[in-house]
């Protein structure tokens, strides 16, 4: 089976199994929320628009980005929305995103913590590429793989090229075997749950109220981890950009599921459903 077909059918799985909520956190149904998290892709980026493979390289907001991020803000406000702590990663588009959720809600005073553990999936050898160009150079299928596996990350980079972290001055405090050469789903995994459960965590079960800004792939691996989804269905997740997704969740950090989630995810989207899923399809069809 090809893996856009694998994709597809485990997705359809969790789809068939909405009304069932059988992931491991459905358990949560029966808890009281006691919390609320915020969760935040950033807004599309220039090399989004380009259509390019971005990772960690630092680029900016597009134009489009900065009213996306503007507008999910005003939707938080209209959700009167308030927070104690803001969390990014050390990327600009991520970064920018947060401010301006801060800005629109109020809340530009709050703390906002940068970890680089926040970044995006590393793209290796793919960063830069563009994404039609790649798939009409090495087959669909094999670009689905890099892009959509759990485990295979594409070709690494070489520690000289312009895109390995080593050669950024923000990452010149981390060890060297810190600082990816390319990821993948699982590897991404690796470093965005350890710095929740010993940073991010802790705050919520304290009653802090917080925002996550961040990325497609960071926000994947730890939406896995809260909604307890299978390794072949978050492979077919598409988060949508600087669409805030609301979770509730008990005194144990358990999410509580919402009523008009959107499967696999127990969480929701604010704002209007039917622009919700043209987001999501929009990131579906970046390699078509």
């Amino acid at each position: 089976m090809s893996m856009a077909a694998v994709s597809r059918l485990g997705l359809r799985r969790a789809l068939q199994s909405t009304g069932r909520r059988t992931f491991t956190s459905s358990k949560a149904a029966l808890g009281e929320a006691k919390h609320t998290l915020v969760l935040i892709r950033h807004g599309r980026s220039e090399w989004n628009d380009a259509n390019r493979f971005t990772g960690w390289y630092d680029v900016a907001l597009s134009p489009a980005g900065e009213k996306e991020a503007v507008e999910a803000g005003k939707l938080l406000k209209q959700g009167n929305f308030k927070f104690d702590l803001a969390y990014t990663s050390y990327l600009r588009r991520a970064i920018k995103t947060c401010w301006h959720a801060l800005e629109q809600t109020d809340q530009m005073h709050l703390p906002v913590v940068p970890a680089w553990q926040l970044n995006e999936r590393h793209y290796g050898g793919l960063t830069g590429l563009d994404k039609q160009e790649t798939v009409a150079k090495h087959g669909k299928e094999q670009v689905l793989v890099w892009r959509r596996s759990y485990d295979i990350p594409p070709p690494a980079l070489d520690t000289s090229s312009e895109h390995y972290p080593g050669n950024d001055d923000k990452y010149a405090a981390l060890p060297r075997d810190k600082l990816p050469r390319t990821e993948s789903l699982a590897t991404t995994l690796e470093r965005v749950l350890p710095y929740w459960e010993a940073e991010i965590a802790p705050r919520i079960r304290a009653g802090e109220r917080v925002i996550i800004a961040a990325h497609g792939n960071s926000l994947r691996a730890l939406v896995k981890h809260l909604d307890g989804i299978p390794e072949d269905v978050i492979t077919g997740l598409n988060i949508p950009t600087a669409t805030p997704l609301v979770y509730e969740l008990d005194a144990d950090l358990k999410v509580v599921p919402h009523a008009d989630a959107i499967a696999p995810l127990q969480g929701r989207y604010l704002g209007d459903q039917a622009a919700v899923r043209a987001r999501i399809e929009g990131v579906a069809n970046q390699t078509k």
